[in-house]
């Protein structure tokens, strides 16, 4: 069996059996084109020595543990599809230890901060409004990046106060959306969106271009960083900011970690439980609040 055989079929049986996403499905392929390009063996040829090796060669060059789990992960998966389909007997990565990650707490941003985002935004551009739309729909419903570009008309309830979103795995939830929300989406759809010349089948997108198709990731990463720019804001942010803004300032006014892991859409609720951490004005005062060396 050739690697190119190989990484086609396998790509098959994550899409169809496991059913990831084309970013998770093109990560995992790239870490496999990776250990091809390295080696002069086929995959069935290639023992637990020669993964033990290219990971240490990867390890010299890529500091990153996130990088060299992920990576250690999909060897894993791909020699443990070669074991089912009885290419292999063996999974000549079973035995690597992955990394231990830790923690990593995400990046946010303050209501100011989000304030002088929207305030940034030139509405006397056309794709102002536009903008406007897209920062408040992403801080006020949590969407990943890839959910927000794939929003349609058709997903909007405005009426009954939710949108229906397809998230991970294409696996739908509603999500309650505000008033507020739902004011900059109108504006944006009835001023500008009404009179853009659409492309076929871009129809029922929501957020459009000017050439009147669906927005890509890159736009949406390189609208928040301009955006970032002309706010003052020297954090590093990104879309993905906003979801953890979402989650971390409902959690924070009270809201419960149920209710947040249903509208994130995480399958489990201990990826929603990084959100319960306190920032440092939190932890100060309530030290200086209730310790009793600071009374």
């Amino acid at each position: 069996m050739e690697w190119r055989e190989a990484i086609s079929e396998y790509k098959s049986y994550l899409k169809l059996e496991k059913s990831l996403s084309d970013n998770t499905l093109e990560a995992y392929l790239r870490d496999l084109r990776k250990l091809e390009f390295f080696s002069d063996k086929n995959p069935i040829e290639i023992g637990k020595s020669d993964v033990e090796e290219f990971l240490y060669q990867f390890a010299k060059s890529e500091t990153a543990i996130r990088s060299q789990a992920r990576l250690i992960s999909s060897l894993k998966s791909f020699f443990g599809y070669l074991q089912l389909e009885d290419w292999r007997s063996d999974n000549p990565a079973e035995l690597l230890e992955t990394p231990k990650l830790g923690m990593k707490l995400p990046d946010t941003l303050s209501e100011e901060e989000i304030d002088k985002l929207v305030a940034a935004i030139d509405l006397s551009l056309a794709e102002g409004e536009r903008n406007r739309a897209i920062i408040e729909t992403l801080y006020g419903c949590g969407l990943r990046v890839s959910e927000l570009t794939e929003l349609k008309l058709s997903d909007l309830f405005f009426e009954e106060d939710f949108i229906r979103v397809t998230g991970k795995g294409n696996k739908q939830r509603l999500i309650p959306i505000s008033g507020y929300t739902v004011k900059y989406i109108n504006l944006y759809k009835e001023h500008i969106r009404n009179h853009q010349v659409i492309q076929k089948g871009f129809e029922d997108y929501l957020f459009l271009n000017r050439r009147g198709k669906n927005l890509t990731r890159v736009m949406i990463f390189t609208i928040i960083k301009n955006l970032a720019e002309r706010a003052g804001i020297h954090k590093k942010i990104s879309p993905h900011t906003f979801r953890h803004s979402f989650a971390t300032h409902l959690l924070k006014n009270g809201a419960d970690l149920r209710s947040i892991q249903m509208m994130l859409g995480h399958e489990s609720i201990t990826t929603t439980e990084i959100y319960t951490h306190l920032d440092d004005k939190d932890m100060r005062n309530a030290i200086l609040t209730y310790h009793p060396r600071s009374k």
